[in-house]
């Protein structure tokens, strides 16, 4: 099937400031004329502003979250602005312009007491606001514009920005020990290979097809936990002559947050492989991918 994506496709990002914004620029095809404003350039509370910058695009991604999950619980107006009425104003303004719409959540719009993976149609019930806030923004989008694709992910992690891979080589360079949750259970997933589901999906959305309009969950393939991702990193970094602090397994309640954590955060990705063909790397390869940037030969 031909279509849009075999020509230039004008993409409006948001969020190309993030680890996966940025990995989605480097990710872009060479016939996508990405356009990604930041903040101060585009004010998504300015109704006219986005209506104006969506009218300019072909497909609009949305990679723009408040996730600083426990400032959120003391910053609810900056999260549900960020979470909510941003991604409600978007869906608007691409209704209005019958522009399609990638959106990114999250697998805290879950409790974390399944036994078992996530599948898409189980019923959602966030423990934080930073997950309320983001099913609030699901809930916008998918109330204003059928022409949308929400994608779930989780753990996400990159040689870019602040997260758990870059933490823990940063602390393994300057103590002994480290102290890390074991009894919390999700799919660490590289912001690359979101990255290149969204292309994936982008395309066969701008190629016409119509019927992959929905909700998805997009992770590595694989689980373990928080202790488990740490091991593994310190062993591929130690490789690399990386420095290998001693790991010790501890629990949540060892470890309080001002935000409550799942405990179970896997996902079923099944559907999206069934739906768009799309499927991740292992974890574990695509972390080897993430540690080859932080740590060259």
């Amino acid at each position: 099937m031909t279509g849009k994506s075999v020509g230039t496709i004008r993409v409006l990002l948001l969020g190309g400031a993030g680890q996966v914004g940025l990995a989605f620029q480097r990710a872009a095809p060479a016939n996508w004329q990405v356009s990604a404003p930041g903040r101060e350039a585009l004010d998504i509370a300015n109704a006219d502003a986005v209506l104006g910058a969506v009218s300019a695009a072909d497909l609009v991604v949305n990679c723009a979250a408040y996730t600083a999950v426990d400032k959120a619980e003391s910053e609810v107006d900056a999260a549900y602005a960020a979470n909510r009425d941003g991604p409600a104003a978007l869906a608007r303004a691409c209704a209005a312009r019958g522009t399609p719409l990638l959106h990114l959540s999250t697998d805290y719009v879950f409790d974390g007491t399944k036994v078992g993976p996530y599948v898409e149609t189980d019923p959602v019930g966030p423990v934080s606001v930073y997950g309320a806030s983001k099913e609030a923004g699901e809930e916008a989008v998918r109330a204003t514009l059928p022409a949308h694709v929400i994608l779930r992910t989780a753990w996400v992690y990159g040689p870019d920005r602040a997260n758990f891979l870059r933490t823990m080589l940063r602390l393994g360079a300057e103590r002994e020990e480290l102290r890390v949750v074991a009894d919390q259970h999700g799919c660490p997933t590289a912001a690359a290979d979101i990255a290149d589901a969204l292309v994936a999906v982008g395309n066969r959305i701008l190629d016409g097809q119509r019927d992959g309009f929905g909700t998805y969950h997009l992770c590595g393939t694989g689980a373990t936990t928080w202790h488990g991702f740490a091991a593994e990193i310190f062993a591929q970094a130690q490789v690399r002559g990386a420095r290998v602090p001693r790991l010790v397994a501890i629990g949540t309640a060892d470890y309080p947050t001002p935000a409550k954590r799942p405990a179970n955060s896997v996902l079923d990705c099944a559907l999206l492989e069934q739906v768009f063909g799309w499927r991740a790397p292992a974890w574990q390869d695509s972390l080897a991918r993430s540690l080859d940037v932080l740590l060259p030969a």
